[in-house]
């Protein structure tokens, strides 16, 4: 007689031996996978270069040969990203998306190696695919555009460089602040989520291991309360100008925190005048926090 779902005991026990065997069933069809394409023989640069050109013209024959014989790239890639979401052969798969880009946009007349040119790509699919899937935080549509501009950057250098542009190498590209750059390129990295299981065989989260470095008093969690029901009366008591600022620098009021540059370009100012405005809204601040017993710096640094 079948086990109705109601009479069915859940128990951690279970619960590890069920993750245990999707995860000895997903280590099965992955090997399969890594022995049917362990048979694509690699290419010399000679050869590379003939089916690269041969795949540019559209000739199937030399596109199908580029990718098999780069299969095992995008495994090596993709093996760095386990356990960060997704399944070894869902970041293959994506890993397989970004390789058949790369070989639909490589020029072989440029001099270097496919495998260079090819790993951004892969890279870049199978983060995006990370990102897509298991970001717990969505960013803004104006922080999206500008990321694109970023990596539509670092995907024209990798086209005329023989490696991986560094943050430098974009900045310059793009006259921009090397700080600015490798913040954007920070974003498009994914965010660990603190629910994923740390392992197949583990009841735990990341969240579990995480140590509480805030206080759980009650006490303490109603004084944080009065605090952020208090921060709108403290603004008010700035310039306007003053508290946009600080509002957009800190996200506060709906915001997102927001650079120095980023703030000067939504309201219409130098990224030197906005700095001076913060550090004259600051100072006011604080002066209005140790009226009422408080410190300034613990809430906006």
């Amino acid at each position: 007689m079948p086990v109705s779902v109601d009479s069915k005991r859940v128990t951690p026990r279970n619960h590890r031996r069920e993750n245990a065997f999707d995860f000895t069933k997903q280590l099965d069809a992955t090997q399969l996978y890594l022995n049917e394409i362990g048979f694509s023989p690699l290419l010399t640069p000679e050869e590379e270069v003939h089916f690269a050109r041969l795949a540019q013209k559209g000739d199937p024959a030399g596109r199908k040969r580029m990718i098999e014989s780069n299969l095992r790239l995008v495994v090596k890639i993709a093996r760095r990203y386990v356990n960060r979401g997704l399944t070894l052969l869902d970041l293959i798969e994506e890993g397989n998306l970004g390789l058949i880009r790369a070989v639909e946009k490589f020029d072989p007349e440029r001099g270097f190696r496919f495998s260079t040119y090819a790993t951004w790509w892969i890279r870049q699919t199978i983060e995006r695919a990370i990102m897509n899937q298991t970001r717990t935080i969505r960013l803004p549509i104006h922080v999206v555009k500008e990321l694109n501009i970023y990596l539509r950057a670092a995907r024209e250098l990798t086209q005329k460089l023989d490696h991986e542009p560094s943050p430098e190498e974009i900045a310059q590209l793009l006259d921009k602040p090397v700080e600015d750059v490798k913040r954007m390129l920070g974003l498009n990295e994914r965010v660990a989520s603190v629910d994923m299981s740390l392992g197949p065989d583990s009841d735990k989260t990341l969240l579990d291991t995480l140590t509480d470095e805030q206080g759980s008093d009650p006490c303490d969690l109603l004084q944080d309360d009065d605090l952020n029901a208090s921060i709108d009366q403290w603004l008010g008591e700035l310039t306007e100008k003053q508290c946009e600022v600080v509002t957009r620098r800190f996200g506060l009021r709906g915001h997102e925190s927001s650079t120095l540059e980023e703030v000067g370009r939504e309201i219409g100012l130098t990224r030197e005048r906005v700095r001076q405005i913060q550090v004259e809204a600051l100072k006011r601040l604080r002066d209005i926090l140790e009226q009422h017993g408080l410190t300034g710096e613990s809430l906006f640094q």
